[in-house]
């Protein structure tokens, strides 16, 4: 994938906010760490900066994403990693996920999850090649949420927020992405035959890109489908061949997505960044994982791989190469693989590996 480059020749050091905030995410981002120290020249003298988040940091502090973490990724950093968060499924009073704020608050509102199966030979053709992009900052994650006591017991609500200006720069995101594509094709997810009016903005600001005035037809070569998010998880599974990008409000960009790592394999494969207009945050699609956390057997290819599509979107294209080509030729060997991927090697020996084809 090409994004429009952020590098700059008279760069001397690049400067990575690392926030692994809770579970394996301690131990995935270190692996990203290496892979980018292990570039070595080709890119600008990398500086980590470590940062506070997270829920366990909330349970000590009473706060998940201290304002001092925001003010150094914003004006300090020229670039982040997120490790994952363990955001409780019940309520928490005062606590709010910080990787659904730090979205907010650094205006990344594209999530770009790309899903690729490794070629059985170096240069063949994956059977899975498709780009998930995420809305980043809406829809029901606004998180606005009431309980209150109705006729018939509790009632719980919840505000879904979609909006033409959101819609219309996740849909020039989705259609750049796929300029860069060799397909040019971008399908449009939605659920408007029920929800017309938010689903129904989503999809009409969508197809109405290519012909904005500012666009200028630069889009005009790539095709454009729609699918209903139910029948696109069906055919997702059935025909993934179909799928080039998919362009989806949040909630259904993250289901997308994660449904579609199980056609790789992993999770633990799957990488992401959240692009904005001048930042971009590396983050592994997968969890905190607790019930491995501290076992070294965690995945770290993922975070690895956000590593590289972080410096691809800064412009660093020919290190990205090197660290994707590595982990290619790990997974596609196979003799040093952890758990998840049917191996038994240490999360550890696996980043071992990795660097040393670095």
């Amino acid at each position: 994938m090409a994004f429009r480059s952020m590098a700059t020749a008279a760069r001397q050091s690049l400067k990575i906010g690392m926030l692994p905030a809770d579970g394996i995410g301690r131990e995935v981002l270190p692996a990203a760490r290496a892979a980018i120290i292990a570039l070595g020249s080709s890119i600008p003298k990398p500086e980590f900066i470590d940062l506070a988040a997270g829920f366990e940091l909330f349970t000590k502090t009473g706060t998940a994403l201290p304002d001092e973490t925001v003010s150094i990724l914003q004006n300090e950093c020229d670039c982040a990693l997120f490790g994952a968060v363990s955001s409780p499924s019940r309520k928490v009073v005062g606590y709010s996920s910080p990787i659904v704020a730090l979205r907010k608050k650094m205006d990344l509102y594209a999530n770009i999850r790309p899903v690729a199966s490794v070629a059985a030979t170096a240069g063949g053709k994956p059977d899975v090649d498709l780009v998930v992009i995420r809305e980043n900052t809406e829809c029901l994650y606004i998180k606005q949420e009431t309980l209150q006591q109705g006729e018939f017991g509790k009632e719980a609500r919840a505000t879904r927020l979609i909006t033409e200006r959101a819609s219309r720069r996740i849909g020039d995101m989705a259609f750049k992405t796929a300029l860069s594509r060799p397909r040019k094709h971008v399908t449009i997810i939605h659920k408007s035959n029920v929800l017309s009016v938010t689903d129904g903005l989503f999809r009409e600001t969508v197809r109405a890109v290519p012909a904005l005035p500012e666009v200028n037809g630069r889009y005009d070569q790539i095709t454009i489908a729609e699918q209903l998010v139910d029948s696109a998880v069906y055919r997702l599974f059935r025909e993934p061949h179909i799928f080039d990008v998919m362009v989806a409000p949040n909630l259904y960009g993250d289901i997308l997505s994660d449904a579609a790592a199980a056609l790789v394999g992993s999770l633990g494969l799957v990488p992401s960044i959240n692009a904005g207009d001048s930042f971009v945050m590396g983050e592994p699609v997968h969890g905190s994982a607790p019930d491995i956390a501290g076992q070294d057997i965690a995945n770290p290819l993922a975070a690895m791989r956000s590593a590289a599509l972080m410096l691809r979107h800064l412009g660093y294209g020919e290190g990205a190469d090197r660290i994707e080509k590595a982990v290619d030729e790990v997974i596609r060997e196979g003799n040093v693989l952890t758990p998840d991927l049917g191996g038994k090697s240490k999360t550890s020996e696996v980043v071992n590996e990795v660097v040393k084809r670095i």
